[in-house]
C-alpha cells in the first residue's frame, strides 16, 4: 500500500500557515481545527517548514508567554521530512519512527499535495489487517 491510498480516502486538503504569521494565530488555528501541525508554505505552495504543537510548547518554554508574538518562521521546523504519493506505508512508518515525526507532508512536483499523520498510518494498517483477516476467514 502507498501514501496515495491514504490521501484518496482522507483527502488532500492541508491546513497551512504563512511564515510571517505569529504563534498565537498558529495555536488558534491548531485548536480550532483539532490538528497537531500546520505546514508552513511560501509562494506557490512550496513547503518552507512545519509547525507542530511541540514547536509551540518549546518556544513557550524558552521565551515564556512572549513567544506567542514570535513569527512562525522563527520557531518552525525547517528541515521537513517529506514523502510522495508513491511512498510505501512501510517506508513511511520507518521514516516516522526514525525521525520521530508524527506528521509528514506529501510533495508533488515541489509543491504541497497532502499530509499524512501517524493516526492516518495506524488506521490504514488496521484496515489492511482487518481485510486480511476477513479474506482468511472467507478462504477457510
Amino acid at each position: 500500500m502507498h501514501v496515495k491510498a491514504i490521501l484518496d480516502e482522507k483527502g488532500r486538503n492541508v491546513l497551512t500557515i504563512r511564515p510571517d504569521a505569529n504563534l498565537e494565530q498558529a495555536a488558534r488555528t491548531l485548536h480550532e481545527n483539532k490538528v497537531g501541525a500546520l505546514v508552513v508554505v511560501g509562494v506557490n505552495e512550496q513547503i518552507k517548514g512545519i509547525l507542530s504543537e511541540r514547536d509551540i510548547i518549546n518556544a513557550i518554554a524558552r521565551h515564556g508567554s512572549g513567544a506567542l508574538s514570535k513569527t512562525v518562521s522563527t520557531v518552525m521546523t525547517s528541515n521537513v521530512h517529506r514523502c510522495t504519493e508513491d511512498t510505501t506505508i512501510d517506508a513511511l512508518m520507518s521514516l516516522m519512527s526514525e525521525k520521530r515525526c508524527r506528521h509528514i507532508p506529501v510533495e508533488l512536483n515541489g509543491r504541497l499535495a497532502g499530509m499524512v499523520s501517524i493516526g492516518d498510518v495506524v488506521k490504514s494498517r488496521i484496515r489492511e489487517i482487518e481485510f486480511e483477516a476477513e479474506e482468511i476467514k472467507a478462504y477457510i
